[in-house]
């Protein structure tokens, strides 16, 4: 068996471990999220190498006896370093990185995880406030697509009609579906999704998160689809992060 392995990794989060070492949890294109063991105290290389929100080659030696992994060497090529500039910057991406954590790396699309967030971090890492809230909501619309979550907005899961324009469509908590007012009926526990709402996410569903700055949407349609698309992945958590709220 290979003990010597490389990766293509992105670091999540790290924590100390014992008096001088760390832990690692990194999200990679090859198994997905992996926890290795950075040896060294403050003077390591590895200090500033590790940490998250970077991103590249990774080298990590792997005991398959006691099954743990040592990281051996880390080539950082994407440092992102105007994510750690800006309040709203760094909330968002902490938010995403937990939310990548909570949910296992979206269970085994590690490759289109990777490329996800990678691209997000990227556009997050030069992004003005406004825009913040929008790539967090993009992400986690994309997210949700992964997990296999993703609901048909448009249209009434209870009697199939398509929605106009400029109607009004229920997300139901309870069945993860959407519906019409006339099929909601006085039901409690609905998300209400208007038109400005499901128009942006529908322009921003499978696309790079630069639409989520080049689509705007008033404040009531961005807090409809926030509430949307967190409600999704609480859901299917069986909690809601409070890094969320933070955004």
């Amino acid at each position: 068996m290979e003990r010597n392995r490389i990766y293509s990794a992105l670091v999540l989060r790290v924590r100390p471990s014992g008096e001088a070492n760390r832990e690692a949890w990194c999200l990679t294109r090859e198994e997905g999220i992996i926890r290795t063991t950075v040896f060294g105290g403050p003077k390591s290389k590895f200090r500033a190498l590790v940490s998250p929100f970077h991103q590249g080659r990774l080298w990590v030696y792997h005991n398959p006896v006691r099954d743990s992994r040592k990281l051996t060497d880390f080539d950082v090529q994407s440092w992102r370093p105007g994510i750690r500039e800006n309040y709203r910057r760094t909330m968002s991406a902490g938010a995403i990185l937990e939310t990548i954590l909570e949910s296992q790396g979206s269970g085994g699309n590690w490759d289109r995880a990777l490329d996800l967030t990678g691209s997000t971090l990227d556009a997050l890492d030069c992004a003005d406030e406004s825009s913040c809230v929008r790539i967090f909501v993009h992400f986690l619309w994309n997210w949700v697509l992964l997990l296999g979550l993703r609901p048909d907005i448009n249209r009434c899961a209870s009697c199939t009609c398509e929605a106009s324009p400029d109607g009004l469509l229920l997300w139901s908590s309870y069945e993860g579906t959407v519906h019409c007012p006339s099929c909601a009926g006085a039901a409690r526990n609905y998300l209400a999704l208007g038109p400005g709402a499901r128009r942006w996410l529908g322009a921003v569903e499978n696309q790079d998160p630069g639409a989520a700055i080049r689509y705007t949407m008033d404040a009531r349609s961005l807090g409809q689809a926030r509430a949307l698309v967190t409600a999704i992945i609480a859901g299917a958590l069986g909690k809601r992060l409070v890094t969320w709220d933070r955004v």
